[in-house]
């Protein structure tokens, strides 16, 4: 028999960390079922595809997005598998879609995400047809999927479509006996259905969007003790994961989710905690983190920090970003959606007083360095601040503090005037150090949300450009096969889910990638509509001659750094259920590519 497509002459990686070499991988029925160091045969209609002195790896899995509102109006998800991005994991941060109405999953993605609550609203209405976790899944596989999906069950989504988004968000309510058991009944049900786990958050400077409820923290914050154990201990029978966050402000607060992990006495809970960064806030709180993970499990936990490998640069229109809702000020202006009435607020010298305030309180855990001598603005109608930080604006105009020159701009350019800052990750040594910790999972992109802020779509690449630079400098800190495990297999591996590999009698989900483009590319700024989300500009990443082509279920989805028609229009992409191998989705359509890309 021959072979649908073959990808020729490329240094082949399989996704477990074995040696690399040079190998010809044939493609039918959407698997693999050759991998031959001699050139296979071409038939007359074998997709060809030229990897000579490119990688082929197995398709790269970001363990952490959001694309829960994006994925049902624009299943293709573009920005990431064009990135080589074959596997997504959903469901993160304690928000899912899985129970809760439009208006609710406004209210908790709109503020928290920065997703256009109106547009969560929409898509999630016209879309629901389903009541459980089961026809969830149905409901997304009848979709053009894109690339594969897996998803939690977010904590903050059944609480709030048991209890009523008010009284789940109210510290004085705890769930009665029964809502506690319709809980534990709708999370038995989403792990049936074969979901990973549970997402649950405790970190109180995420807010809720909306009128009714604005301002108040995430559902899954008023959880109590009780609560969580009893949820806790479902992931725990049933051997699935708890991701997490915690209040970075209450240590113990993460002391709890590492003890949490251990299972003495009782199964281990597999716990993927947000997160392990190299704060400029707080530098030296990386140095406890891997050491940390490392104790729990040889003590018998199974427990893993997400990080993301690149530095964590932000972006922000005017004041609209989530840092400056970790302190009480920066949440008053954001509290209010009317932008006079917002203005006024900023333009009041009691607040401005108290902002200073916070601004000049360095002490405690915090996200945010809190220094607007390392914030650069970017764009502005005054051509005059670009380019410059608000502190050297600030010295310009006569010693003005930087607070008063940041507020100033916005009260005068609102979201005229965008700027930005790297937050952690800014130490390329200190990014070696955690990407070889065992107790690190290398991910956390937050891949369809705060979609003005941030673009870390091809975080995969930036990591192996990382790898593949320190080598060549002779200072290797992992080979690229311990690089491309970390981010395939392992991860697969550890979620349980049928991805992550590239061997016979796997699924062909596959990139090839030109590691000579692995370049400054990387690292460009570029900005593209949602056109699902009102044509809102976003972030996005472009580095097209880095990724020649991507094929998810052996059909080519991007050729020459593009999407091909295919992407999108067509089902290529499944859901995966935790434990179950998933077969390519049947298509009579042949790949929309050419004999040779």
């Amino acid at each position: 028999m021959g072979y649908d497509a073959i990808v020729r002459g490329g240094r082949w990686f399989d996704g477990t960390g074995a040696a690399s070499a040079v190998r010809d991988v044939g493609i039918r029925d959407g698997q693999v079922v050759a991998i031959s160091p001699d050139p296979l045969e071409a038939g007359a209609d074998t997709v060809v595809i030229d990897a000579a002195g490119k990688w082929v790896l197995p398709g790269m899995i970001d363990i952490h997005t959001h694309y829960d509102i994006e994925v049902l109006e624009g299943p293709g998800l573009p920005e990431s598998v064009r990135h080589g991005v074959t596997t997504i994991v959903m469901g993160s941060c304690s928000l899912s879609t899985v129970y809760v109405d439009g208006v609710n999953a406004g209210d908790l993605f709109g503020r928290v995400e920065a997703i256009p609550r109106r547009h969560v609203i929409s898509a999630v209405d016209k879309a629901k047809t389903w009541t459980s976790a089961a026809e969830y899944i149905d409901a997304l596989e009848r979709l053009p999927l894109g690339p594969n999906l897996a998803a939690f069950l977010g904590h903050s989504d059944i609480r709030t479509a048991t209890m009523g988004l008010d009284r789940a968000t109210r510290k004085e309510v705890r769930p009665s006996r029964a809502e506690l058991a319709r809980m534990e009944a709708m999370l038995d049900e989403a792990l049936d259905a074969g979901l990973l786990g549970m997402s649950s958050q405790q970190l109180l400077f995420d807010k809720i969007d909306g009128e009714h409820c604005r301002s108040r923290t995430l559902p899954s914050t008023f959880a109590k003790p009780l609560e969580l154990r009893r949820l806790n201990a479902i992931l725990r029978r049933r051997e699935r994961v708890l991701q997490s966050g915690p209040d970075i402000k209450n240590p113990m607060s993460v002391v709890s989710n590492l003890l949490t992990s251990l299972g003495v006495g009782r199964n281990k809970l597999k716990t993927s905690l947000l997160s392990a960064a190299d704060l400029k806030a707080l530098p030296v709180i990386i140095r406890g983190m891997g050491p940390a993970a490392r104790a729990i499990n040889k003590l018998g936990g199974d427990f893993r920090w997400q990080h993301l490998p690149v530095p964590f640069e932000v972006y922000a229109d005017g004041i609209d970003l989530v840092i400056f809702e970790e302190f009480g000020t920066g949440a008053a202006a954001l509290h209010l959606s009317d932008a006079v009435a917002r203005d006024e607020l900023l333009r009041d010298e009691a607040y401005r007083r108290a902002f200073r305030k916070d601004y000049e309180n360095k002490w405690g855990p915090r996200v945010w360095h809190r220094d607007f001598f390392d914030a650069e603005i970017v764009e502005c109608p005054d051509e005059t601040v670009i380019g410059k930080s608000f502190g050297q604006v600030g010295r310009e105009r006569g010693g003005v503090h930087p607070v008063d020159a940041f507020l100033d701009l916005v009260v005068e350019y609102g979201t005229a005037m965008r700027w930005r800052t790297t937050i952690s990750n800014h130490r390329p040594e200190i990014l070696k150090k955690i990407a070889v910790e065992p107790g690190v999972q290398l991910g956390f992109s937050d891949a369809g949300a705060h979609l003005r802020n941030m673009a870390f779509y091809n975080m995969g690449l930036r990591m192996l450009r990382h790898v593949r630079d320190a080598a060549e400098a002779g200072t290797p800190f992992m080979t690229i096969e311990h690089a491309v495990h970390r981010l395939t297999g392992e991860l697969a591996d550890w979620y349980g889910i049928d991805a992550g590999h590239l061997r016979i009698g796997d699924r062909a989900d596959l990139v090839v990638l030109d590691p000579e483009h692995l370049d400054a590319e990387l690292d460009s700024y570029h900005e593209n509509p949602v056109l699902q989300f009102g044509n809102l500009s976003r972030m996005v990443n472009r580095n097209n001659a880095a990724v020649p082509a991507v094929l998810i279920g052996g059909r080519v989805v991007v050729a020459g750094g593009e999407p091909t028609p295919l992407l999108g229009a067509e089902r290529t992409g499944s859901f995966l259920r935790v434990g179950a191998p998933v077969p390519a989705p049947a298509s009579s359509a042949q790949p929309v590519t050419p004999t040779s890309v």
